[in-house]
């Protein structure tokens, strides 16, 4: 290898700065374990104990402690990859019933067991898209307030390809039907759209966008969660083709960044969907069985005509996911995905009874978070709730965002009085 890149050394072939190539020494004082508690606890509270109503993609709702008993089991901990069925039933069960879950809530016939996070979803979901579509397009388009991290990642993605992302625009927090319908031609591959929004409205022309993309022969492609799934409208039955979104809002806490990416589709695409699926049969004993299924598709056995990049999966995120929407069960998940519009709407009522103060900006149902309008900067306004120990978005000059998800009804009191002090 070194001699077909004409490199001398394994040393040659990288390019390590000398300020942060490792030396052979960590330069970390040896400490006792109670020395080393005393330092981190240290740290810790240095953080700011804020109440979070933040949103905008990640989510944290309250998590019963019964999925961290089950989730920190030794056998799930200490899991791999489930190569071996015979001593993965177990673990092998629960991913399929997280695809269960997932296929029951947005009637598309095939999820699998997880993907990275939404930003790879939506990635995998293009490539997808320029893959089984017949026309040879080559635009994906996305709304023009994607979130950033989303699309720089479905930008990483198409950088190989001939794949372009553009973008189109909302109207009153919702697709502009009229400016998409003159943006769809027969060059698009791939139509994108979420609900609900970044925005938190809910999104009114699902059926249209569907229509529109079927149209043109593109890829519908819908970006949601399982709590917003269990009360909105299901993806099939308005057309969606793929859907994407982050199921980490169920078993995980909040953590800006790490996810759990979904990913469901119609059978159709049975065999070019990526990561991991669980199937279930019958043993030679006639007792049910799971195992991994369609493994030769992926990248680790077929390389180069791998139809992705993506061979593993966040498998014990998505137990936890499973675990948690389990112990809820279904009425469970449609009351908490109420409460999300409840308890949105009513906030957004109180601050608009201030003076200073229009919410919610978008006139829609919104679900679990709504914009703000004051009549002050917003940013000295985050700031002063910050101080009082709250967070919030700043969205725009005028403009912040509001999130209920996982705030108690205490501390939502407690943010109303706080906001009226510092915009009166």
């Amino acid at each position: 290898m070194l001699e077909a890149v004409g490199a001398a050394t394994v040393e040659e072939l990288f390019d390590i700065p000398p300020a942060i190539e490792f030396d052979g020494a960590f330069g970390i004082d040896a400490r006792s374990e109670r020395e080393t508690r005393r330092l981190v606890r240290s740290m810790l509270d240095r953080n700011d104990t804020l109440t979070e109503l933040l949103g905008r993609g990640h989510y944290g709702y309250y998590i019963p402690s019964l999925v961290d008993h089950l989730a920190d089991r030794s056998e799930f901990l200490t899991s791999y990859t489930q190569y071996q069925p015979e001593v993965s039933q177990g673990f092998l069960q629960v991913l399929f019933e997280y695809q269960s879950l997932l296929v029951e809530l947005t009637g598309l016939e095939i999820a699998n067991c997880s993907m990275y996070d939404a930003a790879t979803a939506l990635g995998e979901a293009a490539t997808l898209a320029e893959r089984v579509r017949e026309t040879s397009g080559h635009r994906v388009l996305v709304p023009d307030r994607l979130l950033e991290g989303r699309r720089s990642t479905l930008e990483n993605y198409v950088a190989g390809t001939d794949l372009v992302v553009e973008e189109y625009p909302l109207d009153d927090g919702v697709v502009d039907l009229e400016a998409l319908e003159g943006m769809v031609d027969e060059d698009v591959v791939m139509l994108y759209a979420e609900n609900p929004t970044v925005r938190g409205t809910i999104e009114e022309g699902l059926e249209s966008i569907g229509d529109l993309a079927t149209a043109h022969d593109a890829l519908y492609v819908l970006g949601s969660d399982p709590i917003a799934l269990s009360l909105l409208q299901r993806p099939a039955d308005v057309g969606a083709d793929v859907v994407v979104g982050d199921a980490s809002v169920l078993g995980l806490p909040t953590s800006y960044g790490m996810g759990l990416g979904l990913f469901a589709t119609r059978e159709d695409f049975l065999r070019q969907v990526p990561g991991r699926l669980v199937g279930v049969s019958e043993d030679a004993t006639d007792r049910r069985a799971y195992t991994l299924t369609l493994q030769t598709r992926e990248q680790h056995i077929r390389r180069e005509r791998a139809t992705s990049n993506i061979c593993t999966n966040q498998a014990w995120v998505a137990l936890r996911t499973a675990i948690h929407a389990a112990s809820l069960g279904p009425h469970g998940m449609v009351d908490l995905a109420k409460r999300g519009v409840t308890r949105a709407e009513d906030l957004a009522e109180h601050l608009d009874e201030m003076t200073g103060v229009a919410a919610p900006v978008h006139d829609r149902r919104h679900f679990r978070e709504f914009v703000a309008h004051v009549d002050q900067p917003a940013a000295p306004i985050a700031e002063d709730l910050e101080r009082r120990g709250f967070a919030v978005h700043v969205v725009g000059e005028h403009e912040i965002q509001v999130c209920v998800a996982g705030v108690s009804d205490a501390k939502l009191e407690r943010f109303v009085a706080a906001f009226k002090e510092v915009v009166q």
